[in-house]
Parts: structure tokens; sequence; C-alpha cells
């Protein structure tokens, strides 16, 4: 029933927490716990997880602002929020920090279970903002840097960079890439080699070899990512 969802508690209080994690257990749902704001942000930035439990009031960092945090890291963890607050505005500041659904205090442990499994089945559209290394994309502006400076790109090559960003480091295939930026109405296939390369010379251009994030995979795709990330790459296109 919970095709094994990892799931990350952040709440201080204890006893509410025990209950939460031995009600999981019953479910075959594995759950991580962290007591404070801090843990729970350093656990959220070294783990995968399928959702992420977070209290509003929080000792050392709050939810809210352990979830600006994430999210402005490109972090998209669904999240649910707990809070003891139901009005409308303070709900409102939570989905403005990038929160993704709420739960009132005191709650039935069902409609917790329910709600991060509805959570689970998608990543968060919260996200604001994309890093791979030191190439940074703002997703409402459109807009893209590295290392500090603006790249200037066309709507189309934000496109595709986006994908690729998204999907780091895994390859993308080019079938995937031209339904993505052009959906049915697809030109020929060159005009996705032209774009990949002066993509590649305004991302890649200044960069010294071992710094390039664009990669060609024979045969395969495109792929975003560091040159750690792989043991073999192929340039040119």
């Amino acid at each position: 029933m919970s095709d094994n969802l990892q799931l990350l508690l952040v709440e201080d209080d204890i006893d509410l927490a025990t209950a939460i994690i031995d009600y999981l257990e019953l479910e075959d749902i594995q759950c991580d716990h962290a007591a404070n704001g801090a843990v729970g942000l350093n656990l959220i930035e070294a783990n995968q997880y399928d959702v992420v439990v977070l209290d509003l009031n929080l000792p050392k960092m709050s939810g809210l602002e352990v979830c600006e945090r994430i999210r402005s890291q490109g972090i998209d963890v669904p999240i649910l929020m707990l809070t003891a607050r139901d009005t409308l505005d303070d709900k409102l500041v939570g989905f403005s920090k990038g929160a993704d659904d709420y739960l009132i205090k005191p709650f039935a442990m069902e409609e917790l279970i329910v709600r991060t499994q509805v959570l689970s089945r998608r990543r968060s559209g919260e996200v604001t903002k994309l890093m791979v290394e030191d190439l940074s994309m703002d997703l409402q502006s459109k807009t893209a840097t590295r290392a500090g400076e603006m790249l200037k790109l066309s709507p189309t090559a934000i496109k595709i960079l986006e994908c690729l960003m998204r999907e780091t480091p895994n390859v993308v295939s080019r079938e995937k890439l031209m339904q993505n930026v052009w959906g049915d109405e697809q030109p020929d296939s060159n005009s996705l080699k032209v774009h990949m390369f002066n993509l590649r010379k305004i991302v890649d251009g200044n960069s010294e070899e071992q710094d390039k994030l664009i990669h060609t995979i024979t045969g395969r795709g495109f792929s975003l990512k560091s040159i750690s990330d792989t043991a073999t790459h192929s340039e040119g296109e």
C-alpha cells in the first residue's frame, strides 16, 4: 500500500512524533525524524524523500524558513505542513514559502497517510529555482546565470535548459526534448541540433573542459551534469 515511501518527519513534539512514526510503521512507511528545523534542513539536503511532513513551529529554524530555504535551492520534494494555525492568512503564508498542503492539528492518522500518499505521487510545483554546480535558473523570471553572469538565452533555449536541469544527471532523449519544447508541432530534427549547439556555446563556451556541464551521450541524447558525475561522455554534435 505504501509503495516503499520514504518520509521525513520534522516535529519537535516528541510524543506526537513517536505516535506518527509508530503509525507509519504499521503502514510499512519508512520515516526519518528530526526534532528541529536545522537538522530537518540538513536531512532534506542530504537525502531523497518522497514527502516531508514539516511542523510550522520548530526550534532553531521555523518550518516556514526550512520550506523557503529548500525551495530556493530547487529541491522539489512535496511538503505537508503541520500546524495548529487554521486561519487563511497562515495558510497563504505557508503556500507562498513553498508548502504543498496543510494538515491542521489535531488530525486523524488516516488523513495523514492519505495526504502523504497523494503528495508522493507528484513532485512539488513550488520550486522557484534550479541549480547544477554554478548554473542557476529562476523559473519565475525564466532567466539563467552561470557563475553569477546572466546568460542571454532564447525562449527555446530556456525550455531546453530547464528540461535538462530538471532531469540532471539523467540522460534526456532527443525525442523527449523535442516533445517538451515544441509539443506536437515539431520542426525538423536539425532545429534541435542548432539549438543545442548554441546552448552549449553560451553555457559552456568559456569553461574549461572539466567544468563543462552539457554532454552529448552518443546514441542516447543529452545530459547536464558535472564531469565528476560521469566516467564517460562524448562532446560535439
